[in-house]
């Protein structure tokens, strides 16, 4: 069966899509409180990848996830929560104590940010299911079979030697069986350091078709260069048109295989303010979304909302402007919904907030 895209008015062909990650638990204090004087928390459950496939599930993608969680009561709440929002979960690894000794799903907790207040994050991830079990059992060609489309990030090779293997292994896998190959750098500094993301995301390059989260100058070896991740001489990078075209164009000569280059760029005025654009590299051109300015109600998985978005769009062969524009508006959405995923089944809401005007603010 096909399906109508409303930008090209063409039919296009349904694409199955999967995803690899760890799944946590979040512990927020209700009413913007601070940890410290919390008295009681809210449940919900998220993850980098799992937020793309709940996001892309919404959307009507069809949609699976994979990951390794513990066989208990936690471990199958948040496998519930994911079919809930249409997103199949029948690859999921669920573990005994005796394939994960400490048998324990991923935690964080949430210090959600207010005017002034920035948001803070403590994670207390280490040793949960899937940096325990053993991939080596795991028939990947197997796992693989069957989908148009493959997204890992930066995150999940980050929790263990293990991760990090298989995480190559699977982008190896998806280049041989011809997927779509999307991977988002996602830097995250209390898992690994700057040069030990940079020096395995560099492996990954080769693999990859449409890149994320491209911090200007991690993602590749420039023993020169000693900027880390998005910061350049202690400040946020926040480059015009020309520097992000330059920063573009290396990379696509250093890695032909590219078909898409895509980052947002944040501007935050307070904690509860923020306006975001976007730039994107496609078919030999560097495109620049509109700016948005928009109040946050929850920050988490803004990233994530951003690369669905234009996963999405680029499924559905939007024009390319529209393709930046729709992620850029997917992840301005996100701001507004509780939760670490973009929980919005209306794509026309999307589309009607990217046509809208606002005002500029940097």
């Amino acid at each position: 069966m096909e399906n109508f895209n409303p930008v090209t008015k063409n039919l296009v062909s349904p694409q199955k899509f999967i995803t690899i990650g760890e799944i946590m638990l979040r512990l927020t204090p209700p009413n913007y409180d601070k940890i410290r004087v919390a008295t009681s928390f809210e449940a919900s459950y998220g993850g980098s990848e799992a937020n793309i496939a709940l996001a892309l599930a919404n959307l009507g993608i069809d949609s699976t996830f994979f990951s390794v969680v513990p066989d208990n009561s936690i471990g199958k709440s948040a496998i519930r929560m994911l079919r809930s929002n249409d997103v199949h979960c029948s690859p999921v690894i669920l573990t005994t104590p005796e394939e994960t000794p400490t048998h324990r799903l991923g935690t964080y907790y949430l210090e959600t940010g207010y005017g002034i207040r920035p948001s803070k994050v403590i994670y207390d991830r280490k040793h949960s299911a899937i940096t325990e079990f053993d991939f080596d059992d795991v028939d990947i060609d197997d796992l693989l079979d069957g989908y148009d489309w493959l997204h890992m990030s930066g995150i999940t090779p980050a929790l263990s030697p293990s991760c990090a293997e298989f995480t190559l292994e699977c982008l190896k896998e998806a280049r041989e069986k011809n997927l779509t190959v999307s991977f988002d750098g996602n830097f995250r500094s209390t898992l690994w350091t700057w040069e030990e993301a940079r020096d395995f995301c560099t492996r990954c390059l080769p693999y990859v078709d449409v890149l994320f989260g491209i911090e200007p100058y991690h993602l590749w070896r420039d023993e020169d260069d000693h900027s880390k991740g998005d910061v350049k001489d202690g400040v946020p990078f926040q480059p015009n048109y020309e520097q992000q075209d330059l920063i573009f164009q290396n990379f696509v000569e250093r890695y032909p295989n590219l078909q898409c280059i895509a980052r947002h760029v944040r501007y935050a005025h307070t904690g509860s303010e923020n306006s975001l654009m976007a730039f994107m590299w496609y078919n030999g051109h560097t495109f620049e979304s509109r700016l948005f300015t928009f109040n946050i109600l929850d920050r988490v998985g803004g990233g994530d909302a951003f690369a669905s978005g234009l996963i999405y769009a680029m499924m559905h062969k939007y024009k390319p402007m529209d393709m930046i524009n729709f992620a850029v508006a997917s992840s301005v959405i996100k701001h507004t919904i509780h939760g670490d995923a973009n929980i919005i089944d209306d794509v026309e809401s999307i589309r009607s907030l990217m046509n809208m005007n606002y005002d500029i603010k940097r």
